[in-house]
């Protein structure tokens, strides 16, 4: 049997593209970095790249926004950062996850600033560090109102004042984490920041240098300066997506990330035949019916059977029946679509006329009943990526 060319990437065949705009990406960072800078403020931006950049390409993204001048990149996982040290990231890391202890010589081997959250965890972090004869790095985690990682903000006293003590351990960073900054209350928000900014003048009361505080995500960068400190966190505001509905963008942030793939089949479908798995949908009238190859196992989402649109020769197309794990099925009514056509899922088509329609995965999350991060990280590494601008 003939063997497979090694120099052709089997996924490169796949009629189905996610096309990452690297340059939109560095646009974003520039305006999230103008508008956190405003008044001669020396804010620094903190791009958060954790899940596989939110499912846009870890070391690809990671590389490109070091060299558009990032400060720091944040990631949730040591492996995560271990990846970037390996693809030749060199600016500053932060792991948010909590820490184990066999991962801690890991962190430091590998130039990643750690997430201190309790006293514990601290001391075990010294311990390493001066084991190893190595300088560890750490940012302490105080929790306000998240309930997650961190040592509440009325009981960090323990937590801080053991930082006096360190001889192997740098603190360069406290932080911590909104839970409701999305929300159009945003009386929770404040004071959660009240919180963090009164824990943090320990280090004023003590006469020490203050390290960098963050605590705005992506919803608290766009809705309030007052929330901007020393450093910000961007996640997906950062891929041009909005953190939620409601959430004004007042930047023309870009979508960064379109969905692309190819009809590969054209039937007629007769009144009342059922379409897909459980015959979800039967239409009323005889119809035409294009297959596309991307399904829920390439992380388009089963929960939009039946609800979600397409892009095919510049106009919005119903998705109809079940979606399967690798392929799903549009209605095209009387309209046209042969084999090879471009149908768009996330992103902008153009039609013969010059008119263009766009899908973006705000639209999506809401017709499946979730929100747009969930889809943007579910889509898998079975979807081939092309970056532009890079």
């Amino acid at each position: 049997m003939e063997s497979l060319n090694p120099n052709i990437s089997l996924l490169s065949t796949r009629p189905a593209v996610m096309t990452v705009d690297l340059g939109r990406l560095a646009r974003n960072l520039g305006r999230i970095q103008t508008h956190v800078r405003k008044n001669g403020s020396a804010t620094k931006v903190m791009a958060v790249v954790k899940a596989n950049a939110y499912g846009h390409g870890l070391e690809k993204c990671a590389l490109h926004l070091e060299a558009s001048g990032v400060d720091f990149l944040g990631c949730a996982y040591v492996e995560e950062g271990i990846i970037l040290r390996r693809a030749g990231v060199k600016i500053p890391i932060l792991i948010f996850g909590g820490i184990l202890a066999d991962q801690a010589r890991l962190y430091i081997e590998h130039d990643l600033d750690i997430t201190a959250s309790s006293v514990s965890k601290l001391d075990h972090i010294e311990a390493t560090a001066a084991a190893m004869g190595r300088r560890a790095r750490v940012h302490l985690k105080i929790d306000t109102g998240m309930e997650r990682l961190g040592v509440h903000h009325d009981t960090s006293d323990a937590l801080l004042e053991r930082t006096l003590s360190l001889k192997w351990t740098d603190v360069t960073g406290i932080f911590s984490h909104f839970a409701r900054s999305d929300e159009a209350d945003f009386s929770f928000t404040e004071l959660q920041l009240e919180r963090f900014l009164e824990c943090a003048r320990f280090f004023e009361r003590h006469a020490l240098p203050m390290p960098l505080r963050h605590i705005a995500n992506s919803a608290a960068i766009l809705r309030s300066a007052a929330t901007h400190l020393d450093m910000v966190r961007p996640g997906i505001s950062l891929y041009g997506v909005h953190p939620a509905p409601g959430v004004e963008d007042p930047l023309g942030l870009e979508p960064v990330l379109s969905l692309k793939t190819k009809v590969v089949y054209f039937k007629v479908v007769k009144a009342g035949n059922g379409v897909s798995y459980g015959h979800l949908w039967k239409p009323e009238h005889d119809t035409r019916v294009v297959t596309l190859p991307v399904g829920y196992g390439d992380g388009y989402p089963r929960a939009l059977s039946n609800k979600a649109e397409v892009l095919i020769r510049g106009r919005r197309v119903p998705v109809v029946g079940a979606i399967c794990m690798d392929q799903l099925m549009v209605d095209i009514g009387a309209g046209e679509a042969y084999n090879g056509d471009e149908a768009v899922l996330i992103g902008t088509q153009v039609a013969e006329d010059g008119t263009s329609e766009t899908i973006l995965v705000e639209e999506l999350a809401a017709r499946a009943g979730t929100i747009a991060y969930e889809i943007l990280v579910g889509l898998n590494a079975r979807i081939p990526r092309k970056y532009l601008g890079g």
